[in-house]
C-alpha cells in the first residue's frame, strides 16, 4: 500500500467513525456536543505536539509520536468536514 493510500484509509476510517459511531476511541471523541468534541480533539493535538517536541529532544519515539500527531490532525480535518484533497491541494500550491 502506498503512503498516500495509508493516509487516505485512515482518513476514511475516521469519517466512518464520525458518521457511523461505534464504541471506539475516535467515535467517542467526535460524538460529544460539537464544541466539546472540537475542544477535546484540539487538546489531543496540543498534547501530541508537545510529545513530538519532547521525543525529538530526547531522540526517542519520534516516529510514534509523529504518527499520533498526524492521526489527531486528520481527525480534526474530518471533524471540520475538510476533505483530504484540500490538504493535498494546499501542499501542491506550496510546492510551486
Amino acid at each position: 500500500m502506498t503512503n498516500e493510500k495509508i493516509i487516505k484509509e485512515v482518513y476514511e476510517v475516521l469519517k466512518s467513525r464520525r458518521d457511523n459511531p461505534i464504541d471506539s476511541y475516535t467515535s467517542n471523541l467526535m460524538k460529544n456536543s460539537s464544541k466539546k468534541a472540537e475542544d477535546k480533539i484540539l487538546e489531543k493535538i496540543a498534547e501530541e505536539a508537545g510529545e513530538v517536541l519532547i521525543a525529538s529532544k530526547n531522540d526517542e519515539d519520534l516516529v510514534s509520536e509523529s504518527a499520533d500527531l498526524i492521526f489527531h490532525t486528520l481527525m480534526i480535518l474530518v471533524y471540520k468536514n475538510i476533505e483530504l484533497e484540500e490538504l493535498y491541494d494546499e501542499f501542491e500550491k506550496r510546492r510551486k
